[in-house]
């Protein structure tokens, strides 16, 4: 049957079911509007929106790696010290895709901070951290460079 003459309907329900063609099953098959809107959701969140992150480091020198749970995400990074630290480092993400984001703020100062780039080259990255500081990297993925911008 032509796809012109299925029923309509106009309200959907979570259970509802939609054909695809699953590239896993080499073949068709079926999947709820829940699961469908649970991968849109992945998706979005790799190319849009930020996941947050957080970390209280209590000592100088600490390392905190950025780790978004999806490849590509963009990832917010709140950082609470207990206080003002001498140095710390900002770890980039390992596996960055064209025009992935990092926002980093931090309620304390950190009067050294190193931004590493996870084998990437890091441009206009802060080397301190005023209270309340933050900074925005967004990487390139044709120079593999992850450069401030914000």
């Amino acid at each position: 049957m032509a796809i012109d003459r299925l029923g309509r309907i106009s309200t959907l329900g979570a259970s509802d079911l939609i054909a695809l063609f699953s590239t896993s099953l080499g073949g068709d098959a079926v999947a709820t509007l829940t699961t469908l809107i649970a991968f849109i959701q992945t998706q979005l969140n790799a190319t849009g929106g930020f996941v947050s992150q957080y970390s209280a480091p209590s000592s100088t020198g600490f390392s905190v790696t950025i780790t978004p749970t999806v490849t590509g995400e963009n990832v917010y990074l709140l950082l609470t010290p207990t206080g003002t630290l001498a140095a710390g480092t900002i770890v980039m993400p390992a596996a960055p895709v064209h025009a992935q984001e990092v926002l980093v703020a931090c309620t304390q100062i950190v009067t050294t901070l190193t931004v590493s780039g996870n084998t990437y080259t890091i441009n206009g990255a802060p080397t301190t951290f005023a209270a309340n500081g933050f900074f925005r990297m967004r990487f390139d993925g044709v120079l593999n460079t992850w450069n401030r911008v914000g």
